[in-house]
């Protein structure tokens, strides 16, 4: 476990210096500014904010600034929100887009295994067919689809759920969103589950279990072990994604999350807001699949290379 750790923290490390610096040269080579208002400033004007925020000097030099902020955590100040740093407005949109994630993370792994695990054990039947249409259902539907048809449908036809806002509180403001971003990994987990369960089913170990008389729980209990394992490694990209946030759902539903933070700092050329999110979102990424690793070599001990 232990060399399992030190690798991928090893490859981790220069994974996400690569992704910081793809994403800050890409960044400054992009047309526009930060400063481009729809009423132009004065180039007197542009000129002193250029040099306030350190943007007259070499790209290379703001490179090397920047890096040295970050060794220390600072992520600098918004350039679009004034009078706010990055790491505030992080601070503010991560629970957001985090309650969102981690609620549509739990819906997704409860009914997505469990519609693979009813699939694979009925294979061929009427209920293996219905929820593999269903997992393609789901699918094939984008998010900027399935949100307004839930609004429609349950927010203006039944009035039962609000439409959009975030209220601290009210659950009832999460339902929709949740849905939303939970409905696609629904699918394929799914599909994932059914495949995966379904191989080690066939497995000659399962059936010398069941051929020695051993309820068929416990058979499927010890099918699960093997068969999740696709399934954990999955979920590390998916957790990651699910946790900062739906650009698409966020700003549908009007949620002040770090999806539509990014989404504002996209537009405005807000250099250090668009940093900020992406460097959270890699870290987030190497971190959970370290974590899935770490998972999946606890489920299968051939995985533990350090034994």
């Amino acid at each position: 476990m232990i060399g399992l750790v030190l690798r991928r923290l090893g490859q981790g490390v220069p994974t996400l210096l690569a992704v910081v610096a793809v994403s800050f040269f890409l960044m400054r080579l992009a047309p526009g500014g930060p400063f481009d208002l729809e009423r132009p400033l004065s180039p007197a004007a542009m000129e002193n904010l250029r040099k306030v925020y350190g943007l007259d000097r070499p790209l290379i030099v703001q490179f090397g600034s920047y890096l040295a902020s970050l060794i220390r955590g600072d992520l600098g100040p918004s350039f679009s929100f004034r009078d706010m740093t990055v790491a505030g407005l992080i601070g503010r949109g991560l629970p957001v887009s985090a309650t969102l994630g981690v609620l549509a993370l739990a819906v997704s792994c409860c009914l997505g295994i469990g519609l693979g695990c009813a699939a694979a054990l009925r294979r061929g039947g009427w209920i293996d067919r219905a929820i593999g249409l269903s997992a393609a259902l789901t699918l094939s539907l984008p998010s900027f689809v399935v949100a307004p048809l839930l609004q429609i449908a349950f927010g203006l036809t039944l009035r039962w759920l609000p439409l959009s806002g975030w209220e601290d509180g009210d659950p009832r403001h999460l339902v929709l969103p949740v849905a939303t971003l939970a409905l696609p990994q629904v699918g394929a987990l799914a599909r994932l589950t059914r495949a995966s369960l379904g191989e080690v089913l066939r497995t000659q170990p399962i059936r010398t279990m069941r051929a020695f008389g051993l309820p068929p729980g416990r058979v499927v209990r010890h099918a699960l072990r093997g068969a999740l394992l696709p399934v954990v490694a999955y979920l590390g990209p998916l957790a990651a994604a699910l946790l900062t946030g739906s650009v698409v759902v966020e700003t549908i539903f009007g949620l002040p999350g770090i999806g539509r933070y990014f989404v504002e700092g996209a537009l405005n050329r807000d250099y250090t807001l668009v940093m900020g999110v992406v460097l959270l979102v890699a870290a987030l990424v190497i971190v959970l699949n370290l974590a899935a690793d770490l998972a999946c070599a606890w489920l299968d001990p051939r995985l533990r290379t350090d034994a």
